[in-house]
């Protein structure tokens, strides 16, 4: 259960009713945008991630996208944002607990992973690599995008936001990251 309330429609007044009419016009609604319309400014920052999203789509195409976000929220251990790329891997016709990366998607996923794990530690062979796919203004948008998904990981995970009504059925599909349990 969440932390905090998941506001409704006829809770809202104000920026917050006017942002949330927006979203239930577009049945666009989810549990996470619920809390974070408890305030209109955080919800606007929060919703950049729509825009640092389309333009990593542009860069690297939807489906390293989706394996990209994938890999931060898995690695993040976060419930929710693991839930919503697992759907989204299966959408691909890809199964989320067997992906076989190619050497492009090996480098984000390794990138995904080291900059969630110690983002001072990402080492300068992996960035070579990287390198060999991207120029310096992709891989801005591409870290850019990470810390825009770490930071909703972490709006999720302290919150306990409810998982979503139409992610129900995978719940199980979640394993939570273990490379955790012996830090410090």
């Amino acid at each position: 259960m969440a932390r905090i309330h998941l506001t409704e429609q006829n809770e809202v007044t104000g920026a917050e009713k006017e942002r949330y009419d927006e979203l239930a016009g577009r049945n666009a609604v989810t549990n996470m945008k619920k809390g974070l319309l408890n305030d209109a400014a955080t919800y606007d920052a929060y919703m950049g991630w729509y825009t640092s999203w389309n333009r990593l789509v542009e860069v690297i195409g939807e489906k390293d996208a989706i394996l990209y976000a994938h890999a931060i929220s898995t690695t993040n251990s976060c419930q929710l944002c693991s839930l919503f790329f697992i759907s989204d891997v299966k959408g691909l016709g890809l199964d989320p607990h067997n992906l076989v990366y190619d050497e492009k998607e090996q480098v984000l996923v390794s990138l995904a992973q080291a900059i969630v794990k110690d983002p001072t530690s990402v080492s300068d062979e992996l960035f070579d690599r990287l390198r060999g796919f991207f120029s310096d203004k992709e891989i801005v948008v591409i870290v850019g995008f990470a810390g825009q998904m770490i930071a909703t990981n972490n709006f999720n995970s302290v919150l306990k936001i409810d998982v979503d009504q139409r992610l129900l059925p995978i719940l199980h599909e979640f394993k939570p990251a273990t490379w955790r349990k012996d830090i410090k």
